[in-house]
C-alpha cells in the first residue's frame, strides 16, 4: 500500500468543498432573493409636466398642475384590464374615506372598459387621466400596474408603492400621505 502525500489529501477533498460552497450560495440566494422591483428615480423630484385628457366621462382629466395645488395626492397608475388593480379597489376606497385625494392614470384603456370597471369595482378617483401610450407611466419610472405615488402639495414625489395596495398596507400608505403633508 502506498502512502498518499499530505498535500494530495487536500486535493482530493477540494472538489467536494467547492461543490458544498456552491450549494451554500444557491441556498442563500433562494432563501433571501434579491429585490427585483424597479424603483423610480423620481422619488424626491418634481413630477414631469403633463396634461392628460379625461379617461372617463364621469371625471376630469389630470395634469401636473392638479397635483401641485398645495394638497397631498395619491397618484395611482392602473388599468381596467389589470386584475390586481381590481383587487386594490377597496383599499383605495378606504384611503379616500380617510380624506386622501386619490387620482388615477388609466394606462392604455378605453372609456367603455373603464365605465364597466368602475361599475363593478367602484371608483375611488377624483380625477382620471388617459395615458394611451404609457408616456406618463414611463416618465414616472413606473414599472407596471398597479403602482401608486404619494405626491406632496408642490408636486414632488415622496413615496412609491409598487404593486397593489393590500388591506394591511392602508395604514402605512395613509401615514406616508400624512408625512408628505408636513
Amino acid at each position: 500500500m502506498t502512502a498518499v502525500p499530505t498535500g494530495s489529501r487536500w486535493a482530493l477533498w477540494l472538489p467536494l468543498g467547492l461543490f458544498a460552497g456552491f450549494v451554500a450560495v444557491v441556498l442563500f440566494s433562494l432563501l433571501k432573493p434579491a429585490d427585483r422591483a424597479v424603483k423610480s428615480a423620481m422619488i424626491g423630484r418634481p413630477l414631469p409636466q403633463f396634461t392628460l385628457a379625461a379617461a372617463s366621462a364621469a371625471q376630469p382629466g389630470l395634469a401636473r398642475a392638479d397635483l401641485a395645488d398645495g394638497k397631498v395626492h395619491l397618484l395611482n397608475i392602473f388599468a381596467s384590464w389589470c386584475v390586481p388593480c381590481a383587487v386594490e379597489g377597496p383599499q383605495l376606497q378606504a384611503l379616500r374615506a380617510r380624506g386622501v385625494d386619490v387620482v388615477g392614470v388609466a394606462i392604455r384603456d378605453k372609456p367603455d372598459d373603464l365605465a364597466r370597471f368602475f361599475a363593478q369595482h367602484g371608483n375611488p378617483f377624483s380625477r382620471v387621466g388617459a395615458d394611451n401610450v404609457s408616456a406618463i407611466q414611463f416618465a414616472l419610472g413606473s414599472s407596471g400596474v398597479p403602482e401608486s405615488f404619494v405626491v406632496d402639495g408642490r408636486g414632488v414625489i415622496r413615496y412609491q408603492h409598487i404593486g397593489d395596495i393590500r388591506a394591511d398596507q392602508v395604514d402605512m400608505i395613509a401615514a406616508k400621505v400624512a408625512e408628505a403633508g408636513r
